[in-house]
């Protein structure tokens, strides 16, 4: 039964939400973006601290002078509206200009992963067709290993200095070099940005091919930072924001970044987590909010004590892939008050969020959604009789679809192929769309909650798993190991290790003709052609593959398998470790160490 205070403390969550769940929000054709709030925002707090970066600090004035003088240098240099400029850097202060600058164009960002490496990387540069790559001193030689399959120009790919260690490359301009050639005044047609444009790019693993480039409207981005900066987080602009996800993810920039443009919070950014660094950090920048993926939540319970943890100032956290098992102890450790959980993919049109702080809760959906059964055997949707979709009784797990409308469009991907191909059509009633999401989620009772129905996320289906915060795509990882020089067809999936977040990626090969596999080989072909969370954690060798009658590669018996060696028929398994480049022969003692979670996945 719920208490008094837990009834009264979710009517205060509902009174503070309605004004933005009820909201008008902007036609495709109302001037409505996410620069002009961020103009708007610089013109209330012009003074105050908008990011602490490596010993910098910079006002939300100065930041937008850096991002004005970028903006007039890209369009000096061609940039219009609705151009296309790749940006590939890690997370730092010219990171956020650059997108910022492309936002007040009404260009759109083309947001790559730094990790990225060889056709990976030259397929998401290649396929938004950008005008421009912003390519940081940080990862330029990955840029320059894969130039030659570039469809632009060498005056077309600029080099963003970091910390100027290595000198630029030959002809390649350095574009923050010369900014200060350039005004620092706002653009004057930033506030003619439609709300229908699209101002990002985000790339998603899909469960075929290459990564797709997701669309993220102005319109989207406008609704996330608002809902997510007053009812998720409640920020303020004397809280500061602690940032160490990857701003090329949605999770970084559409939760965290856009939160502090709509309420001119401050931002401590860092370019990667750290879990020793992350307490000191808190209490010495005085942190009062922290957006995560579950797997950071995990790291930090999982270590020592230390003073800094005591009294600390953080109060709300905000983020996606909190374990339930993980939620208590993370929240009454750290004396952490709020909790907002939320799902949601960089292409759909759906997402919920955990506004009235229950626990281990995804939240509720303002969206129409139906769960259908899944089964995972078959790696199918199941249907009835007629043919038609069966949703699942309540609190039981079903394939999450969302309706498709005016109010919750999906925006798609550039691949209008592959936008079709997540849509289904004629579910409830004829002409009707529905976006899969490819998510099993299940409703759960979590006590008052003014009559909506909150859910659970329960695991992801198909050929994409979850390693390292990072979704992967086993077609893509199957189809770059299949041009290894040793094999003759690899298939991908993921698997449950012992006290590690998410799936690891397994890998079953079956060799070309006359081959004996070749660890040290294939670890030089791994690394230098996958990004560290998209290589395989293991590698099964297989005497051939199993098929269906449509050829497609059987994984569920292979999935339950696993790495455990008493289950493999004799077949050799190989282990990369954590923080070793190098595949080696599992054998029983390592296996034994894995098994029992000691083995620091």
């Amino acid at each position: 039964m719920s208490s008094i205070k837990e009834v009264f403390n979710v009517i205060s969550d509902v009174v503070r939400a309605l004004p933005v769940l009820l909201a008008k929000q902007p036609t495709s054709n109302d001037p409505a973006s996410i620069a002009s709030v961020f103009e708007d925002t610089v013109a209330r707090h012009p003074d105050r601290n908008m990011i602490v970066f490596e010993g910098r600090e910079i006002s939300w004035g100065e930041f937008n002078e850096l991002a004005n003088s970028f903006a007039h240098a890209l369009v000096a240099r061609g940039v219009k509206r609705e151009d296309c400029v790749t940006v590939i850097m890690e997370n730092r202060i010219e990171m956020l200009a650059a997108i910022i600058a492309l936002q007040k164009i009404g260009a759109i960002a083309g947001m790559v992963n730094p990790g990225l490496v060889g056709a990976q990387l030259a397929h998401c540069i290649n396929v938004t067709k950008s005008v421009k790559c912003l390519a940081g001193e940080e990862i330029f030689s990955s840029v320059m290993d894969v130039r030659a399959n570039l469809d632009m120009e060498d005056k077309d790919i600029l080099w963003v200095a970091d910390l100027r260690e290595s000198p630029r490359p030959e002809p390649m301009e350095d574009i923050m070099g010369v900014l200060e050639q350039y005004p620092t005044t706002n653009l004057e047609d930033t506030k003619t940005i439609l709300a229908g444009a699209t101002g990002f790019y985000i790339f998603t693993s899909g469960t075929t091919g290459m990564p797709k480039a997701a669309k993220v409207g102005q319109r989207r981005l406008l609704t996330a930072g608002n809902s997510f900066s007053k009812v998720g987080v409640r920020a303020k602009p004397t809280d500061r924001m602690y940032l160490c996800l990857p701003l090329f993810h949605g999770t970084g920039f559409i939760c965290g970044v856009n939160s502090a443009i709509f309420s001119g919070a401050s931002m401590f950014l860092r370019r990667k987590f750290s879990a020793s660094a992350f307490w000191p950090e808190i209490q010495k920048y005085q942190c009062t909010i922290f957006f995560y993926v579950g797997e950071l939540c995990r790291y930090l319970v999982t270590q020592p004590p230390c003073p800094e943890e005591l009294n600390n100032p953080l109060d709300r956290v905000f983020g996606n892939g909190l374990r339930p098992d993980v939620w208590d102890e993370f929240k009454g450790r750290f004396g952490i008050d709020r909790v907002c959980e939320f799902y949601g993919s960089s292409e759909g049109n759906v997402s919920f969020i955990n506004a009235f702080n229950k626990n281990k809760t995804i939240g509720y959906c303002p969206g129409t959604i139906i769960l259908v059964e899944y089964d995972i055997e078959q790696d199918e949707m199941v249907l009835d009789a007629e043919g038609k979709y069966i949703q699942v009784e309540s609190g039981k797990p079903g394939l999450l679809l969302a309706e498709i409308d005016d109010r919750f469009r999906f925006d798609g991907y550039t691949d209008v192929a592959a936008s079709e191909a997540k849509t289904l059509r004629d579910v409830i009633k004829p002409g009707d769309a529905w976006f899969n999401t490819g998510d099993l989620i299940t409703e759960v009772d979590v006590g008052f909650t003014m009559g909506k129905p909150h859910y659970q996320f329960v695991d992801r289906v198909g050929d994409t798993f979850r390693w390292r915060s990072e979704n992967v795509s086993t077609n893509e990882v199957g189809e770059i190991l299949n041009a290894n020089e040793q094999v003759e067809i690899a298939n991908v999936y993921g698997v449950d290790v012992p006290a590690a977040e998410g799936k690891a990626g397994m890998a079953s090969l079956a060799l070309n003709p006359e081959s004996v596999f070749d660890p040290v080989e294939f670890s030089a072909y791994v690394t230098a052609n996958l990004p560290a969370f998209a290589q395989p954690v293991f590698v099964r060798i297989q005497s051939g593959m199993t098929t269906t009658g449509t050829f497609k590669l059987v994984k569920g018996e292979l999935r339950k398998q696993a790495f455990h060696i008493d289950q493999l028929d004799g077949d050799e398994v190989y282990v990369q470790l954590p923080r070793t480049s190098h595949y080696q022969l599992l054998d029983q003692k390592l296996y034994e160490s894995i098994r029992d979670g000691l083995a620091g996945y």
